[in-house]
């Protein structure tokens, strides 16, 4: 048996919410020690998700701006190209390494110890680290054996895998969507969610023919049909095959290619493509933690149950991000659980509010969301009002030739107070950041209003919506 080490505060996971609750726990004076079982620090986000996921999409931006350029009167030789290898290199290199060493000189920064392996729970006091490697002949008395005051654990999600669609060959999952040799002349996307949508966009934008094959009856169901029906427009006006309803059956696949089987009212039908990328959801990173061992419960998911400071059943185990039974599964989410968790530790009160937690979807046209729909704040009792304004009556997003979309503003009836707010069109992802600030603090159409929005940017369309909602348009 190997002698036991005495640590304090002790994190499985490096990722988004892991290193930010380390750093954070460092910051209020816990001596603190990651356990990654990866090369690399920053979890899926950093690595696979996110990051190198908004690389690709900005590449196939440039090179329909460049193939654009007409609109603006410019003109030149022929079609801009694209030389793919270098595309993932510069991805690669220039974006995901700088972002994960990043996080590697901050936790050293922080004087927070790094072990690298897998963690597995024996008590609710103590965890055991396997070192990264073939672990056939290792017993449960291999590795370093780890006694801790306080646990945090931010091991993430992985890809769900569906039956006949094992990830291997031409059959891949996000992660080898993002790491795919060349651009597939044809592309298939199961799955029309966030990821589906936003990399189906991106690959059509370098030049792919996708196909997004969605169970459901709309892509992107999380958002509103209104804001939906724009992406929908944009990925026809691309040449996407959008089809719902369909129910994805088996694969098929040579050397060359793979073919998909799906039914649709019944009847089957296929299609043949260079890759199918199966993109229908994620699962959390729960069940080789040895939790059976201690007194954390989980639902019939596999999701961590917490309280709203992301306490387990086990009142030293703390639980964040994407594996716990609450709030979306989104990177800036954990960013904030780590944060509060970190400070439960310390005797802080600050408490996880998922209301005011942002989403956003980088698809063209980038669509973000904060707080209630109006269909939500029905449910939720409320009585509200909306307003509108469309960025077509914005100077900026004309002049950029991205007219298309809006700002609404979801406000009580009884006193203006900002409770949602939906926004589709440039740059969604960046203006839902003020209105999250709004909802967060509970301010009034009228506070909106009266801040003064610098002109002409994309921004002047929340206080138009603002100036609506309290009863005096202006540019509508």
């Amino acid at each position: 048996m190997a002698d036991v080490e005495q640590k304090d505060t002790v994190i499985i996971g490096a990722g988004p919410g892991g290193y930010v609750a380390a750093i954070r726990a460092a910051e209020l004076g816990q001596q603190v020690t990651v356990v990654e079982q990866s090369e690399t620090l920053g979890g899926v986000c950093l690595n696979v998700g996110c990051v190198p996921s908004k690389a690709l999409i900005q590449a196939g931006h440039r090179l329909q701006e460049a193939n654009d350029a007409s609109t603006y009167g410019i003109t030149t030789a022929g079609p801009a190209t694209i030389d793919f290898a270098k595309t993932q290199e510069w991805k690669q290199k220039k974006v995901v390494d700088r972002m994960t060493s990043g996080v590697a000189m901050l936790l050293k920064k922080h004087k927070v110890e790094v072990i690298r392996g897998e963690a597995t729970l024996d008590s609710d006091t103590q965890l055991r680290v396997i070192a990264p490697g073939p672990k056939q002949f290792m017993s449960r008395d291999t590795g370093r054996t780890l006694a801790f005051k306080d646990l945090i654990i931010a091991s993430g999600s992985r890809p769900v895998e569906i039956p006949n669609f094992k990830f291997e060959g031409r059959v891949i999952d996000s992660t080898g969507g993002l790491n795919l040799p060349e651009i597939p002349k044809e592309l298939v996307v199961i799955g029309g969610g966030y990821v589906g949508t936003e990399l189906a966009g991106a690959y059509a934008n370098l030049g792919a023919h996708v196909t997004i094959l969605e169970g459901t009856p709309s892509i992107l169901p999380n958002f509103e049909k209104d804001m939906v029906s724009l992406v929908l427009k944009n990925l026809k006006a691309h040449k996407v095959d959008v089809i719902t309803s369909a129910m994805a059956k088996k694969s098929e696949q040579d050397d060359n290619s793979v073919t998909v089987t799906y039914e649709v009212d019944g009847k089957a039908q296929t299609i043949k493509a260079d890759y199918c990328m199966v993109t229908v959801g994620r699962k959390p990173n729960t069940d080789n933690l040895g939790l059976e061992f201690t007194d954390v419960k989980t639902d019939k998911r596999g999701f961590i149950e917490v309280d709203d400071q992301g306490r387990t059943a086990s009142p030293h185990i703390y639980a964040i991000g994407d594996i716990v039974n609450n709030g979306p599964a989104l990177a800036h989410k954990a960013f904030f659980n780590g944060k509060v968790a970190a400070g439960a530790i310390a005797g802080h009160h600050t408490a996880n509010d998922y209301v005011s937690v942002p989403a956003v979807c980088f698809a063209d046209p980038e669509l973000a969301t904060v707080g209630y729909t109006q269909a939500e704040a029905k449910d939720a009792g409320l009585e509200v009002s909306t307003a509108k304004f469309p960025f077509a009556g914005n100077a900026r997003a004309v002049s950029m030739d991205q007219a298309d979309g809006f700002v609404r503003l979801v406000t009580t009836k009884e006193d203006n107070t900002l409770v949602g707010a939906q926004v589709v069109g440039p740059d969604a992802s960046d203006l839902i950041a003020e209105l999250s600030l709004a909802v967060n603090s509970h301010m009034n159409a009228e506070d909106v209003a009266l801040t003064i929005h610098p002109h002409p940017t994309l921004s002047e369309p929340i206080q138009e919506a603002a100036d609506i909602a309290i009863g005096f348009p202006t540019h509508i």
